[in-house]
């Protein structure tokens, strides 16, 4: 029987998630990095670094130590993508259920997160928690719907009875590598659509764009083994749509900010959280070109980010491709 949570990652969506775990009056243990966020939560009842203005729950305390989160049944782990695995290979035990909440591609490996928490924890299951959701209106208890994607549909079901809510639905689903896949590559189009925005070139231009992105999505989910129907639910195209839609998303805003002239550089050196787009973009193209994966949206971010050309460069080469196919 799953009871306590422990929530490894202290940002806003670690932050909110330990919540949604409280919410019910259970105690929830959240280890975050940062000393002033295990401060201020146990002292003040609130993330002033990176969620401030929404009070949370007493029975959600925080930790700056690891081997305290040994006391809990299950890990919702929220770290950025590329520190994942050095924050699991830290933990004293990683035998326990791991719920993967973050979203992005390994750079050093190319794997999805799913198959680096292996790699760790060989002896834990994995599962993905994953869908359209902004930090700020989950610790609020607005409205959400994810999936919840494992092999081990019991323990599936233990872990949505334990943090669903009303205002918190979630649906299951034993595609891993699909619920994966859509919260990855989501960031990078998000990133396009704000180009798209910060350029000033219209509603009709950012739904193309989301359009051909999901069929880029599509395209690499399939040649990882997942299947269609999830990329077409909440966390593919769900998470697709809210994330190319509002200056909430990290990556949106990048995207913004590079469409209005400022450099990805400057603008990534501002930030106190992480645009995860701009760390899985290149090695979604690389992973891609590998496997022979037509993605040139992703490919246009990946060469926008680095400096390798301008915006207005990228958008001529996405403008003047060949007509195609609509499916292909």
């Amino acid at each position: 029987m799953i009871e306590r949570i422990g929530v490894i990652g202290g940002g806003a969506w670690g932050t909110a998630l330990a919540q949604v775990a409280a919410s019910k009056g259970h105690d929830t243990l959240l280890w975050a990095r940062e000393p002033e966020v295990v401060e201020t939560i146990n002292a003040l009842h609130e993330n002033r670094l990176f969620l401030a203005g929404r009070p949370l729950a007493a029975e959600v305390r925080a930790t700056g130590r690891l081997d305290e989160l040994d006391s809990c049944d299950a890990w919702l782990v929220v770290t950025p993508a590329q520190h994942m695995r050095s924050v699991l290979e830290q933990a004293p035990r990683c035998d326990r259920p791991l719920v993967l909440c973050s979203k992005g591609i390994e750079e050093r490996s190319g794997q999805l997160l799913n198959h680096v928490a292996r790699e760790v924890c060989p002896g834990a299951t994995v599962m993905v928690l994953s869908g359209p959701t902004f930090a700020h209106e989950v610790a609020s208890g607005l409205p959400t719907a994810l999936t919840l994607a494992s092999e081990d549909g019991d323990l599936a079901e233990q872990v949505r009875d334990r943090l669903a809510l009303p205002s918190f639905r979630i649906y299951l689903s034993e595609d891993v590598a699909g619920a994966e896949v859509g919260g990855a590559v989501k960031n990078v189009l998000a990133i396009a659509c704000g180009v798209v925005e910060g350029r000033g070139l219209g509603q009709n231009a950012r739904a193309a764009l989301i359009g051909r992105g999901f069929a880029e999505m599509t395209r690499f989910g399939l040649a990882c083994g997942a299947r269609r129907e999830t990329l077409a639910g909440l966390s593919g195209l769900g998470d697709l749509v809210l994330t190319c839609s509002s200056t909430s998303s990290r990556n949106f805003s990048l995207g913004k900010g590079i469409g209005e002239g400022r450099s990805a550089a400057e603008l990534m050196a501002d930030r106190r959280t992480v645009a995860e787009g701009a760390f899985t973009a290149p090695v979604l193209r690389r992973v891609a070109e590998q496997r022979g994966i037509d993605m040139p949206i992703v490919a246009a971010v990946d060469d926008l980010l680095a400096g390798r050309a301008s915006v207005d460069k990228v958008l001529e080469g996405l403008l003047s491709r060949p007509p195609r196919i609509e499916t292909h």
